[in-house]
């Protein structure tokens, strides 16, 4: 589909350039298409930052990885899948990063994981899942942060490795604990 061509440039564009480098011409180049391409598909560059976002929601919720026997587990699969996916996740941030920039993009931060977490929080027996939702949420933006562009992507073990899931998995299990 061209809509997923487009955005899927877009998405390496970003990660790439960052938000200055995303331009309707520019995605047009990198997924080889005609000029004008993408700006029938996405008039503004609102839309297609929105667009971007909806395809990177689309693509991390199929991969959220929820295992009741072992929450701490998936989501430590889930987690080290998005670094594996570093391009991804880097233009992820920084779709977030404008939308602190320009308010009309803050629909960008509605693809949270919240809900999920909030779920997750209920089966655990927390006592306010809501809250131990956006908590655990919060947590998982700062520990795939961290292992991505902080000081755990020069000392965290590699991506896509099973030394990778099973730190994450123990910092995840302190985190879920009620």
């Amino acid at each position: 589909m061209r809509k997923d061509l487009i955005t899927d440039a877009a998405i390496e564009l970003v990660a790439e350039l960052g938000m200055r480098g995303l331009t309707h011409r520019a995605v047009d180049r990198k997924a080889g298409l005609p000029e004008g391409s993408t700006s029938a598909y996405f008039r503004t560059r609102r839309a297609l930052i929105e667009g971007l976002v909806d395809r990177l929601a689309v693509q991390e919720q199929a991969e959220i990885f929820l295992d009741p026997e072992d929450p701490a587990g998936g989501l430590a699969k889930t987690l080290d899948s998005w670094l594996v996916e570093r391009n991804r996740t880097l233009a992820r941030y920084a779709a977030m990063l404008e939308a602190t920039h320009h308010p009309e993009l803050k629909s960008i931060l509605v693809h949270s994981p919240r809900k999920r977490a909030a779920e997750m929080a209920r089966a655990l027996g927390h006592e306010d899942p809501e809250r131990a939702g956006a908590h655990i949420s919060a947590f998982l933006e700062g520990l795939i942060f961290y292992r991505l562009v902080g000081g755990g992507s020069t000392t965290g073990p590699t991506p896509g490795t099973e030394e990778s899931v099973q730190d994450l998995k123990k910092a995840i299990e302190k985190a879920l604990r009620p």
